[in-house]
Parts: structure tokens; sequence; C-alpha cells
């Protein structure tokens, strides 16, 4: 089956609105950026921002069943159908928005049509650049999509509703069963690693004081006496991969710049050793520690700390991204944006540490290696559900619209 295809200029506006500079610097919205869009929906967990505090970027104004286009870092896949809010909502330079125009193509109809693989490949090929690539509003308002008729159209953005929604449901207790999963892991890991009873909980209140409860007859240190700061430099070649601090897993490849590392400046990058401390200073407050097994570099917004011998290093990465030292770094960070907030290097080498015997260091971490395998299978299995179900939700709605199957 043969499908029309129409320009997106066609069927869609481009950029209709943006906030002027004129704009009262209290006027205040909710800020949608790219990370905020993902599996075709935007988060309803949105940083607030004054006009006269937001980034410069945040300009993007869109309207109910308008569609908004990541148009950087195109791999990302950030398409989304904006749904009515009742509060202000500012979208990202990042973003293309466009606005169907209604007497020829359904908003719902034209979201999915965006989102299609057929569609998507063709943005990314487009896009310029390798580390970071990007595509003008220009070329993708450029881009032709198939094209049906306006019944038809109804008919297919229907069915992709239903369709979709079924596996939207699954898709969301799948994220609920993970964060159970991290959530009980961090609980087992926090009584752990400051030598709680199974009658003692973790509370608000510890999180000004991280070492209440800890048995007797362990020492205590801070952090600066125990961990001193690397300054190797990663000079002209890399010693190994790229390497970033994940939510939960630590310390792993940067997936993201993987195949990408070619055209990244690192001569300024920080080289990361096994066993060494890894931080990212502006991610202490979301478990952005992790004690590294590889030999790799890291971003210049990171350091890199030798442990002492004092310390077993399987103890400290679970000791440091325990629920309690999240909780810690987030009572002493500083910054106005709460996802910007940075712990500094002062603060932290202040910081209080528990010093169990050694011995006791890896019993405990024996233990959570174990417990924390388990949970890392769990979420393994868990992760590859989850993308095949994106997978059949992307293959499906590249079926439809490109007619490969029929909608009745």
């Amino acid at each position: 089956m043969i499908i029309e295809t129409r320009p997106l200029w066609s069927l869609a506006s481009l950029n209709d609105e943006s906030l002027p500079d004129s704009t009262p610097d209290a006027f205040t919205f909710d800020y949608v950026d790219i990370s905020n869009v993902t599996e075709g929906h935007i988060s309803s967990d949105l940083e607030t921002y004054t006009f006269g505090d937001a980034p410069s970027r945040a300009r993007r104004i869109a309207r109910a069943d308008d569609v908004i286009v990541s148009t950087v870092r195109t791999y990302l896949k950030a398409i989304a159908r904006v749904e009515d809010t009742r509060d202000a909502t500012v979208y990202s330079t990042g973003f293309a928005v466009l606005r169907p125009n209604r007497d020829l193509v359904d908003p719902r109809y034209i979201s999915y049509v965006l989102s299609s693989s057929q569609v998507m490949d063709e943005i990314v090929a487009t896009s310029v650049g390798v580390s970071y690539p990007a595509i003008q509003g220009t070329a993708l308002h450029r881009i032709r999509v198939p094209y049906r008729a306006r019944d038809v159209q109804a008919a297919i953005a229907s069915y992709l509703d239903r369709e979709t929604a079924e596996i939207d449901a699954v898709l969301a207790k799948m994220d609920l069963l993970r964060g159970a999963l991290r959530g009980r892991a961090s609980s087992v890991q926090t009584r752990a690693v400051f030598g709680l009873s199974a009658g003692q909980r973790h509370s608000a209140a510890d999180a000004h004081s991280p070492l209440s409860g800890m048995p007797d007859h362990w020492d205590r240190t801070k952090f600066g006496y125990d961990f001193t700061e690397s300054t190797e430099r990663n000079g002209d070649d890399p010693p190994g991969p790229l390497l970033s601090i994940s939510e939960y897993r630590g310390v792993e490849l940067n997936t993201r710049t993987e195949g990408q590392q070619a055209s990244l400046d690192v001569s300024k990058y920080r080289v990361v050793r096994p066993d060494q401390l890894a931080a990212n200073m502006m991610w202490l407050n979301h478990g952005g520690l992790g004690v590294s097994s590889l030999t790799g570099y890291i971003s210049p917004d990171y350091k890199a700390f030798w442990i002492s011998d004092r310390f077993e290093p399987r103890y400290v990465h679970h000791l440091f991204r325990s629920s309690r030292y999240i909780d810690y770094f987030a009572a002493i960070a500083s910054g106005v944006r709460p996802n910007a907030q940075r712990v500094t290097k002062t603060v932290l080498d202040a910081t209080p540490v528990p010093l169990p015997p050694l011995d006791e260091q890896i019993r405990i971490a024996d233990d959570l290696d174990v417990a924390t395998a388990r949970v890392d299978a769990m979420l393994a299995k868990v992760a590859a559900l989850k993308s095949l179900l994106l997978e059949r939700r992307a293959a499906l709605i590249t079926d439809v619209v490109t007619g490969r199957k029929e909608v009745a």
C-alpha cells in the first residue's frame, strides 16, 4: 500500500510563540527541558522558575495539542504531544514546537507519526554533529511524513490511543516495581553500613546526624582524613572508557556517549582508577558517588579520591550510596535550583564518616554484594522486559502510520 507523504510545513506551523525579553522577572512557570520528555510523555516532576532566574533557553510556548520535538541530542527521541495544564509552562528552545493545522491533521495522529521509527530515523539521520547531534527547526519542518485522509487519521489515532494505553499501563507498573526494588535494597544497605539493628529505622532527622545509632565500638572519622583527592588528569591518551555515575549501579560505562568518544576533547577530564571513589559534586544528593572497578576517565565536574587503607573500598561504595548519606548531602547542598545543588570540597571534607573495624567492613560488604547482586538481577529482568515493551510500542506505531497494519 502506497501512503501519500507531505512536508511537515504543510501540516503544522513552527515555533509560533515564545516569551519576550520584556516578560516580568517575577513571572513564574514550570520548565520543560529535554530530560523531562521520555517515552512520549512529559514528566510531571518539573522545576519551577521565575523568569528572572530561569535559564536563557526557557523561552518556547506550547499550547494543548502542540507537539514538541527535541532538535538537540536527537538520539534521545524526545517527542510528546502537549496536554492541557492549569499551570504556566515554558519549554526549552531545544524543542521545536509544531502546531497542527486542525483542518488538515489530527494532533494525535501527527504526534504518532513523528514518534514512528520511520520519521525518527530520518530526524536522526538529518542531524548534524557527533557528540551533540542536532537538527535545525527549518530542516525538521521540511521532512516529509505519512499523510492520510482526516477520517482515517482519527481512526488510527483512536486505535493507537487504546493500544498504547495498555502498554503504558504495564510500563507504569514496571516502574513501580523498579522503585520498590530499589527502595528495599536501599533500606537493607542503609541498615547494614551503619550497623543498625532490625528495629532501628532511618528517619529524616538522621540527615543532619548521619552517624546516629551506630554501634558504640565503631570509630568515627571525617571524609577529609581518609579520602584524598586525586589530581591525575587525562592528558592526550584516554586511559580507558568514559565513565559516569548512574542513579543505582554507581560507576559504569557512559553509554550515552559510547561510540562518540573520538569527538570528545578529554584533555581536561579526570582519571579514575580501580578502588578510587568517584564523586559527581552536583549529584551527591542523588547517589552521585561510587567506587570504580575500572580505569577510565570522568567529567571535569567529577572528583576522584584515593581511599585510605583503613577502609574496605566495597564498604565505602555501599556507605556513600546509602539513603542516609543521600539525605545528608541533600541537607548540606547549596544552590538555587534543586537539580543543580553542589556540595563543595570543603563541606565534603567535614562530612562525618563511620569507621567500623576492617573485618566488619569486609563482612558487611560481602553481605551487601550478595544482596545487591540479587536486586541487580531482578532490575535487569525488569529493564529487559521494559525494553521489549517499548520496542513493541514503537513497532506498533510505525506499522500503523505507514500502512503496514490496517486499522479496522
